[in-house]
């Protein structure tokens, strides 16, 4: 029993490894004339820096907003929340719409070419154009 524990918690680990490992792109609409940009650019749109663009966000429970957050702006996702937070209290920002999933974002996306967000580069497809490779 004690066997199949142990082989389960590698399992598990192991997933949780792989998932956490999945490359994030920052995407836009194709329709967008938004060209390449960096992590630093990016960051803009996703830190209430920069109105050109709007960002939208996954569930704050999903693992890839934590993930892109940290990869992004070496942020936590609260810390991200706060900024936000700020924001919207002093009237100089509106907080990011959340999507559901990747596939939810895609379609935002692919639907208004003033949106940017982030999903696995597993996702990409001819919906979206990918604008930021994150590491």
């Amino acid at each position: 029993m004690k066997t199949i524990q142990t082989l389960l918690l590698a399992v598990t680990c192991a997933v949780a490894t792989i998932s956490a490992m999945a490359e994030v792109v920052v995407v836009v609409s194709p329709k967008n004339p938004a060209p390449q940009m960096s992590s630093e650019q990016a960051a803009q749109y996703f830190l209430g820096k920069s109105t050109a663009l709007t960002p939208i966000d996954q569930p704050e429970s999903s693992p890839i907003r934590g993930e892109f957050y940290k990869k992004l702006a070496d942020k936590e996702a609260s810390q991200v929340k706060a900024i936000w937070s700020k924001l919207v209290f002093t009237g100089k920002g509106t907080l990011p719409k959340e999507y559901g999933s990747s596939a939810d974002v895609k379609k935002a996306i692919a639907a208004d070419a003033n949106l940017i967000g982030y999903i696995e580069k597993s996702a990409v497809d001819s919906s979206v154009k990918v604008v930021a490779t994150l590491p």
